[in-house]
């Protein structure tokens, strides 16, 4: 399902220039998730919206509700369709069962399309946040499929 979302800001230049610049709907893949990810998703696109984004969103259903289908990686195959053309993920927090046979959706999608790093850059906000290191920013790079993830 594919909902189009246009959030026209006022009429400033900045506003209309940002409004411009998104007259093409971005197409993003959204899973709702389960438990408090409802919530959470509702919420996030709300703030993003809010900020401007003009979004074509593909629902896709993940999690424990594909799970009870008997589906084990916690997708249906359909899904990976919508990820592939839209290239763009947003996902809420998701059920994986406990007990054996069921893979982690987290780590299949990381492996499916070679997400093997949580890149995390941390830039100094100086002057607007006071700091002892001002000219210093951080990157910090996690590996994402190995170790504690390997299945």
């Amino acid at each position: 399902m594919t909902t189009t979302y246009d959030f026209l800001m006022g009429t400033s230049g900045q506003e209309s220039n940002r409004a411009s610049c998104m007259s093409n709907p971005v197409s993003i893949t959204v899973a709702y998730g389960d438990g408090i990810g409802p919530e959470i998703m509702n919420a996030a696109l709300r703030v993003i919206i809010a900020g401007g984004a003009n979004l074509s969103i593909e629902k896709i259903q993940i999690g424990e509700a594909v799970y009870s289908k008997g589906i084990t990686a916690g997708i249906e195959p359909g899904a990976w369709d919508s990820l592939r053309r839209t290239r763009v993920f947003l996902k809420a927090p998701i059920t994986t069962p406990q007990g054996g046979g069921y893979k982690s959706l987290n780590v299949t999608i990381r492996k499916a399309f070679g997400l093997f790093a949580n890149v995390r850059p941390c830039p100094a906000y100086a002057p607007y946040v006071a700091t002892k290191h001002s000219g210093m920013d951080v990157v910090v790079i996690r590996e994402n499929e190995e170790d504690l993830y390997e299945e």
